[in-house]
């Protein structure tokens, strides 16, 4: 029996070299595409066929599809620092928007069994939680204008050619394999690095603001089986944590996991959604989701692993386009 080919792109980074290897485990041959902006190599399992390259190389794009005639497409490529986003308006829709498009048409090309798309719940915006399938999305920054427009744009591709699809909204995945040298995004990630820098913990704000922090081993393997549920076609689902928590209560067990004490240090707030959890019924009712790790087990296993790996310098993002009201931390 032929084994199904699979594209996914950004498999080099956290949550895509995650969903690879258990795609490996459940049989696929699957081909990596990612330029390392934001991944690394070693993140890609030794079984999957590994490719350095964009998403916005048209003719990278083309040749693969041409090459490999994917049966599916899981495509997590994305620069998904929600906050700098406003910030870098052409970079975010280049990448997030356009590379994402490049790879609908050539799905509709050559008839591709199901595009598995993650999404964010950034697309709801400020609106009554918690957020639900249901609920009509107002997205408050690019970065959720982007993830928004590309799941409208699969819609038409579904309604005029027939590509079928399975949206994900994940939201604050934590855990092995983060890139703990991001200063923008992933805070879980950026509390440990800080820790292991001996320095303070900064926290935008007073800390109040709440986020359901979502462990990778509990949302991976669902988005991975996804293709195999007929059902789940054409479908959106909320995917993460049920329990938000403040991020003041996330810096205490972050540091009882790095057996450390260290100094909080408050900035200046961020103009950002102060609450933001959703409902995971559907989910649950479609695939079988459920939560098998707390909190507090998930951010001890990833301080394990982040201990064995050692903190990493925070380099600064090259390409800001407006630097007004950019949050001072983030010119230094």
């Amino acid at each position: 029996m032929t084994k199904n080919n699979i594209l996914v792109t950004g498999g080099a980074g956290f949550i895509g070299s995650h969903l690879t290897n258990d795609l490996i485990k459940l049989g696929y041959n699957v081909i990596v595409l990612d330029d390392l902006s934001g991944g690394f190599a070693e993140n890609v399992p030794k079984k999957a066929k590994f490719v350095k390259g964009s998403i916005l190389n048209f003719k990278l794009v083309k040749e693969l599809f041409k090459k490999y005639k994917f049966d599916y497409v899981f495509h997590l490529a994305a620069y998904a620092a929600e906050g700098l986003s406003h910030f870098i308006r052409i970079f975010n829709y280049r990448n997030n928007l356009l590379g994402s498009i490049n790879l609908i048409n050539e799905s509709i090309k050559y008839n591709v069994k199901c595009f598995v798309f993650t999404s964010s719940i950034a697309v709801y915006g400020a609106n009554q939680l918690p957020m639900k399938e249901e609920t009509t999305p107002q997205p408050e920054d690019p970065y959720g204008v982007s993830k928004y427009a590309v799941e409208l744009d699969l819609k038409c591709a579904h309604e005029m050619f027939g590509l079928n699809y399975i949206i994900f909204r994940p939201h604050n995945v934590y855990g092995e394999g983060q890139n703990l040298g991001d200063k923008y995004r992933n805070v879980v990630g950026i509390f440990m690095n800080q820790i292991m820098q001996k320095k303070s913990l900064t926290i935008f704000g007073d800390g109040t603001q709440t986020r359901a922090f979502s462990y990778i081993g509990d949302v991976a393997p669902i988005i991975a089986k996804s293709i195999k549920v007929k059902k789940a076609y054409n479908e959106v689902f909320n995917i993460g944590a049920d329990k938000p928590f403040t991020v003041n209560r996330l810096t205490t067990v972050v540091m009882n996991a790095m057996d450390s004490k260290q100094k909080l240090i408050h900035l200046p707030a961020r103009n950002e959604v102060e609450h933001a959890y959703s409902s995971h019924a559907k989910v649950k009712k479609y695939l079988g989701y459920k939560t098998n790790f707390s909190l507090e087990q998930g951010v001890q296993k990833m301080a394990e692993w982040a201990k064995k790996t050692g903190s990493k310098r925070s380099s600064k993002f090259k390409n800001i386009e407006i630097t007004k009201n950019l949050p001072p931390s983030w010119t230094k």
